[in-house]
């Protein structure tokens, strides 16, 4: 397979799942707003956090973070690389270099979707038509990634595919915990301590994990447990080691992948050997910090080994 079309198979997959992981966590926010008291909640703030996007929004926003500035931010502003709109063209682009090598259901599914996403955008700026909005880029997105599963040859097209979006489904699994159980509610406040399990439930939710950590773990929410579930359980497809493991079986059946998979292997040790549910708030975000650059060399490896170099793909562009 040529480099070109690995990468951008590879970020094809990483731009439909971050616009999807955005999606649910606006979606998620405006709800978990509503449950909590006037005040106590740090409001839209902490998704600018989670998406690393806060140079960027205070650059053209400001200091301030307001509803509608940072929903216009993630959901469609077009300055902002990592909005829902920004990254479905990215990945139609991406897509059209390469409709040749996947089924034309999933570029007509990802033509729509960008396109709704464009033309609906009003909607989904107002209270009133946000959910519906939200929803349709959530089951828009499930939607290809079914098609990927049930259509596409388990050859090394669908393996990139699969270890691009579960790098940034790895990701953006420590961003939301890092974010939402460091901000979310103040520690040390006696009388918020009721409203905790409502903190972790959002959590769960921005995964659409409620559901599942309720039947496998069969306990109430709570810190330790939610902790242990989002990062170790290997059933949960969102869970952090889960992702891990999925990347290893992409890679054991690509070319020159030893060294990348002995690092992997490395970091699941090291996933594996930490007591998440035992952190600390320092200890846990030192630890998401540690894991997050860890991620960032494993793309790098990735893109080393598999893709062109930058300076070559400016000289043949």
């Amino acid at each position: 397979m040529l480099s070109r079309v690995a990468e951008n198979l590879y970020w094809l997959s990483r731009y439909i799942e971050r616009a999807e992981n955005t999606a649910r966590l606006v979606n998620v926010n405006a709800f978990l707003l509503l449950d909590l008291p006037p005040g106590t909640a740090p409001g839209w703030e902490p998704l600018i956090a989670i998406t690393g996007s806060q140079p960027r929004y205070q650059e053209l926003y400001g200091s301030g973070c307001d509803e509608r500035s940072a929903v216009r931010f993630l959901l469609g502003d077009p300055r902002n690389p990592s909005s829902i709109l920004r990254c479905l063209e990215a990945a139609r682009e991406a897509c059209r270099t390469v409709r040749d090598i996947l089924p034309r259901e999933i570029w007509e599914l990802l033509t729509q979707l960008s396109l709704y996403v464009r033309e609906n955008l009003a909607a989904g700026l107002s209270k009133k038509g946000r959910h519906a909005y939200l929803r349709e880029i959530i089951e828009g997105s499930e939607l290809i990634a079914g098609k990927v599963i049930s259509t596409m040859m388990r050859d090394e097209s669908y393996h990139f595919l699969a270890i691009g979006r579960n790098i940034e489904r790895a990701d953006m699994t420590t961003r939301i915990i890092d974010v939402r159980s460091g901000s979310l509610l103040p520690s040390d406040t006696t009388e918020l301590r009721p409203f905790e399990a409502i903190q972790w439930i959002s959590v769960l939710k921005s995964m659409t994990a409620y559901q599942m950590y309720r039947r496998k773990m069969q306990v109430q929410v709570q810190r330790s447990e939610v902790l242990r579930f989002l990062f170790l359980d290997r059933q949960f497809p969102r869970s952090f080691l889960r992702t891990l493991d999925a990347i290893g079986e992409s890679l054991a059946e690509l070319d020159k992948q030893r060294e990348i998979v002995a690092y992997l292997k490395g970091l699941i040790a090291k996933v594996e050997t930490t007591p998440v549910e035992e952190l600390r708030r320092d200890d846990l975000h030192a630890f998401v910090d540690t894991l997050q650059l860890r991620l960032i060399e494993l793309h790098q490896q990735i893109a080393a080994t598999y893709f062109l170099p930058p300076q070559v793909q400016a000289q043949s562009a």
